[in-house]
């Protein structure tokens, strides 16, 4: 008999003897039988709203193609991941716009720290102004004025705030989701955060290991001549694959497990700090390189405004973690809590 099967039976013996004895005035003794606490409720993670299921595995992690720039700082590797949710678009406007209003009306929703208005503002409120810094002599006017405020753009991914509002959109995402379930009477769910550098190489992939974009590759154009990402097809040409900036977040294809925008559009933060030989250092279960005292972190996925080169899932590059740009976002994961191989889709 299955040991598994076999100490589940016990249980329900034991159980039904002890309800017996106790409907005839006697205890509630297990004859000092360990079986764990019983009474406990199940646990079956659900999948959260706009995520998706990556599932765990193992993939060669590292340049998938040329290294144009000869920074040899992505070598080939593998690696195993554990499974985890991703968010299955960008964080858009109008979602990072539901994380400012939430915070203005309960001040404290994030780790308790009460925050006046003003400190609001000044430390998750995004920088619009980022669409004419970024860049000389650009018109960008109209994109400061309207791209996070006008409903046009409300499916557009949020841009314009550093790694630590993106940190802490995840830190408010997190209490706001498990308040909710904590009222209904739930265990909480795992805590929503800023994906590992492999995690998003790995989830970019989508279970095709070594592919050079997100679509498999080796191209960026389909059979027809149009453009499968959000990029810079050419020297001074942002309109060719049909936006001059972003794109509404899932207006390409996703990858082969359901995720949009893994190449172009914006780039993305994650959680590693950058270092030019983290490879090497990393572990090769669930990696992550983690240094506090190194103000670069990682972004992935190349952009807008990025040649081709930038948009392969093996490119790495940084920004400085308060740095906000009108290129860079962000999108949320989350750790699966048991058995990979069952995850429910």
């Amino acid at each position: 008999m299955n040991p598994l099967f076999r100490k589940v039976l016990y249980l329900l013996l034991i159980s039904s003897a002890a309800l017996m004895a106790q409907s005839c005035g006697g205890g509630n003794k297990m004859d000092g039988e360990l079986t764990g606490v019983l009474g406990r409720e199940g646990w079956k993670q659900e999948v959260p709203y706009g995520m998706i299921v990556v599932p765990a595995g193992t993939f060669h992690m590292g340049q998938a193609d040329e290294d144009i720039l000869s920074s040899r700082i992505n070598m080939n590797r593998q690696i195993t991941i554990g499974g985890f949710y991703m968010d299955q678009t960008e964080i858009t406007n109008n979602e990072y716009r539901q994380f400012i209003e939430e915070m203005t009306n309960n001040p404290d929703s994030i780790d308790g720290e009460m925050l006046t208005e003003e400190e609001i503002k000044a430390r998750f409120y995004p920088d619009t102004m980022v669409w004419e810094n970024d860049f000389t002599h650009h018109y960008g006017e109209p994109m400061v004025e309207n791209y996070y405020s006008h409903p046009a753009y409300d499916d557009y991914p949020i841009v314009g705030v550093n790694w630590f509002a993106a940190k802490a959109f995840c830190g408010w995402r997190t209490k706001f989701l498990n308040e909710a379930r904590e009222g209904r009477g739930e265990f909480p769910q795992p805590k929503f955060r800023l994906p590992s550098e492999a995690e998003w190489e790995y989830a970019s992939r989508g279970g095709r290991d070594m592919a050079k974009y997100p679509w498999g590759g080796p191209y960026v154009r389909n059979a027809k001549g149009c453009a499968l990402a959000n990029f810079k097809p050419g020297r001074g040409n942002y309109y060719d694959d049909g936006f001059q900036y972003t794109n509404p977040v899932g207006a390409y294809f996703p990858n082969d497990w359901g995720l949009y925008d893994m190449a172009g559009n914006v780039a993305e933060w994650c959680n590693d700090a950058y270092a030019p030989n983290s490879m090497p250092l990393i572990w090769d279960l669930n990696p992550t390189y983690i240094d506090d005292s190194e103000p670069r972190k990682v972004v992935r996925g190349g952009s807008w405004k990025d040649i081709a080169f930038f948009i392969e899932t093996g490119s790495r590059t940084f920004e400085y973690q308060d740095s906000a740009r009108s290129f860079v976002g962000f999108r949320c994961v989350m750790t699966y809590l048991g058995r990979s191989s069952g995850m429910e889709f």
